[in-house]
């Protein structure tokens, strides 16, 4: 009898046999390829991917005895010796990279060790020839159904590493959920995985979105602002039968994207029979909020919030799987996206669609058949912007998606204008007009004040009773608000996020609070306020920065239209105090390149369009697809992901190791610290120690998370001020000194040197 996992019983009655875990996986993995015409694929990866079970040697370690035993090897070597022909061997060197990496992560096909082609030649333990009797291999039809190759046939091996990728998916899902189940049987837990299916709930969700609705339009003034936003809405929902594919949604900011994008979503969803929706935003200071409409409207038991900081910095926990550490297993079966909405960011989402490890592989085969909205869709960097265009695509192409780019800065991604874009016809936009929506819509009047002291900033929103001054960097934001402070300016609020989301909330609240009852408030912040948070500002003073962040602080300014637009006045500034960051300075070149055009009304769809072609253009085709990789040498060199997939005489050379480990929407390395500020930290710290997984304490913990600077995390380590979570690596850095955090500024990694009178004693 050959086994594929153990119990503590030393008479093998509840181990399971290795039979009947490669056929659960092979069924499972088939199911999950289904949705996409890949089955058959998947079913043959789940047969083989613990061929090398069968080996005696790994039957001796698995009773405890022996070294551990390379057991994935195998079924990809094996894989290659299946009588396959024509397009189905493209299929089968794809499954050879999948089954290899099913533990560790997809490799390389060439590199100095663990590369594809290595593993491909290595001489392995002699399997027990009663496999082949056990296993009945079908071998045919593997290539998808309906596959659409790119137009540009230089982008096909991307679309064929990118079907590896999803193949990966299915198998390494379908190998945790039947592990999952079998020791979750074993131990007697109850695994709740269970989520209602969308086309089971689907009426019901937009029932309860109508009522909302209704219910907010009756409440709300019959302003023309309120009246637009319900025409906005009643024309995007009569767009819902639309083809599955490509469409943008362009309204200016406070016309009601995200509730009419839910709609689109929902209605769209329901038409086609799609599987799920998946909102993506790019700002964690806005995902708590959009989270929280959407569990409003729509109950809490049908969205998943998936967003974390806390994932493990190294491959410590899937080392420990890779090395047959059961616990570990368990604790990386994370969320496989499997709920109806799923609202997450854009680095969960995007960084995804590039990786190579298990964990962060295994939920994308619940993208196919899905709507996915990203919003603020302007805000992809501009480094993975190729790529991640690629793979959105790709998505929408073959594997039955709808991607809807929602935003009110539509960046210029079509085809031919910008290389490799998106192929979208103007009936594909769900607005009614923008060019009439941004005329209707308009609610300010811009200055160009030029260069500005903080002193003179100072005096200006010291004159005005209710004022948002928005600036580049969490420095300028803090020194800011320390000298208006000092200058005895009243009702003065600081907001970046050098403070958790359990403090900016209340801030924020209060924020709103004092703006509806007309008090006092002036608030310093940096652009987390921009995007999707909802304030309304008479006055707001932008420093200058890329034209759709202005445009995005414009949004805070008469949101609600309430005022004239002579009397809402967006100052946009040039800090004379302050230096740009390196990333903010030449959007700054390209806004000033475009003024002169575009004068008057720098808001406009024409003057947004113009302004990313300058982007564009400006970063070239290199600085549009660049990330940071180790070379033979181990310096760090820039790389273009799209090379990084290449097909040449009929075989495959996919980088997919190397693209996993640098594909980064943040290249800046910021490094989580937590906060214990309050007794709910403490507990789930607590809970953690005594054996909480580590995933449950990580999603209890984001809010109480603030991003540092990696040369001052360091600093805040060796300082000791800053102390890890003992026995879980480095994944979970908590706080010690709280004398460096007060909610009223955040945290102050700057004075990591400077010692607190509790630390002076001994």
């Amino acid at each position: 009898m050959h086994y594929a996992h153990s119990t503590k019983r030393a008479d093998r009655s509840d181990w399971q046999r290795l039979l009947d875990h490669l056929n659960a996986v092979a069924r499972l993995a088939a199911e999950l390829g289904n949705k996409f015409g890949a089955g058959r694929a998947a079913a043959l990866a789940g047969l083989l991917h613990d061929l090398g079970k069968y080996a005696q040697a790994f039957q001796i370690y698995i009773g405890g005895h022996g070294p551990s035993v390379d057991h994935a090897t195998a079924g990809a070597q094996q894989v290659l010796k299946l009588p396959i022909e024509g397009r189905d061997r493209a299929i089968a060197d794809l499954l050879t990279y999948a089954i290899a990496g099913h533990h560790g992560g997809l490799p390389d096909r060439s590199a100095e060790t663990g590369s594809l082609d290595e593993r491909l030649e290595k001489k392995l333990s002699p399997l027990d020839p009663v496999w082949r009797n056990e296993l009945i291999l079908d071998a045919t039809k593997l290539a998808p159904t309906h596959f659409r190759p790119h137009p540009d046939p230089a982008r096909v091996p991307f679309q064929l590493a990118f079907l590896g990728r999803m193949l990966f998916s299915c198998l390494v899902d379908a190998d945790f959920l039947d592990t999952e189940s079998f020791y979750a049987e074993r131990e007697g837990r109850q695994v709740d995985r269970h989520w209602p299916r969308l086309r089971d709930c689907i009426s019901n969700l937009i029932a309860a979105l109508d009522t909302h609705m209704a219910d907010k339009q009756h409440k709300a003034p019959a302003t023309p602002v309120n009246r637009l936003r319900a025409e906005i809405l009643s024309h995007v929902r009569g767009k819902a039968t639309l083809e599955r594919g490509l469409f943008t949604l362009n309204v200016p900011t406070g016309g009601g994207k995200t509730l009419t994008s839910l709609a689109f979503a929902l209605d769209h969803a329901r038409h086609w029979r799609m599987h799920r929706i998946i909102y993506a935003i790019p700002f964690t200071s806005v995902i708590d909020q959009t989270a929280a409409i959407f569990r409003n409207v729509l109950g809490s038991d049908i969205v998943l919030e998936h967003h974390c900081a806390l994932e493990p910095a190294t491959a410590d926990a899937e080392d420990r799987f890779r090395n047959g550490d059961r616990e570990a297993k368990l604790r990386l079966a994370m969320e496989n996206w499997q709920a109806p909405v799923v609202v997450t960011t854009n680095v969960q989402l995007l960084e995804s669609l590039f990786a190579n490890r298990p964990s962060r592989c295994r939920k994308l085969h619940n993208l196919a058949n899905a709507v996915i909205v990203l919003d603020e869709a302007q805000t992809i960097p501009h480094h993975v912007l190729r790529p991640s265009v690629a793979a959105l695509d790709e998505l929408a192409r073959n594997y039955g998606c709808t991607i809807v780019l929602c935003t009110a800065t539509q960046p210029a991604l079509a085809a031919p204008g910008f290389g490799g874009g998106f192929t979208i016809s103007p009936e594909r936009e769900l607005a009614p007009d923008p060019a009439r929506l941004h005329r209707a819509l308009a609610r300010t009047t811009q200055r160009l004040r030029g260069p500005m002291t903080d002193d003179e900033l100072i005096a200006e929103i010291a004159d005005t009773d209710q004022a948002l001054v928005i600036v580049n960097s969490r420095r300028h934001a803090l020194t800011l608000y320390r000298a208006a402070k000092e200058h005895g300016i009243a009702a003065l609020l600081h907001l970046s996020t050098r403070q958790a989301a359990i403090d900016r909330r209340p801030l924020l609240d209060a924020i709103r609070s004092r703006l509806r009852d007309k008090q006092p408030c002036r608030v310093i912040a940096t652009s987390l306020v921009e995007a999707g948070v909802d304030l309304d500002f008479p006055r707001v003073w932008r420093a200058e920065a890329g034209l759709d962040q202005i445009t995005q602080a414009a949004g805070r300014c008469n949101r609600e239209g309430g005022r004239q637009p002579d009397d809402s006045i967006v100052t946009i500034f040039q800090p004379a105090q302050a230096r740009a960051p390196s990333e903010i300075a030449g959007l700054i070149g390209d806004t000033r390149r475009i003024l002169a055009e575009h004068h008057g009304d720098l808001f406009t769809p024409e003057a947004i369009a113009a302004y990313f072609r300058e982007v564009y253009w400006r970063k070239g085709d290199a600085g549009l697809d660049r990330i940071m990789v180790p070379n033979a040498d181990g310096l760090i060199t820039p790389v273009q992901t799209l090379q990084q997939f290449a097909v040449s005489s009929g075989r495959s050379s996919f980088a997919y190791r190397r693209v996993g480990d640098g594909f980064r929407l943040i290249q800046n390395g910021m490094q989580p610290v937590i906060v214990p500020r309050d007794e709910d930290t403490e507990r789930t710290l607590a809970a953690l120690r005594n054996g909480l997984p580590p995933a449950t304490a990580a999603r209890r913990l984001q809010p109480y998370i603030v991003q540092v600077p990696p040369r001052d995390h360091a600093r805040l380590i060796r300082n000791e001020q800053v102390q890890y979570v003992d026995d879980l690596g480095d994944q979970f850095p908590v706080l010690t000194a709280m004398r460096l955090y007060t909610p009223e500024v955040g945290l102050m990694w700057e004075d990591a040197d400077t010692l607190g009178i509790d630390e002076w004693l001994i």
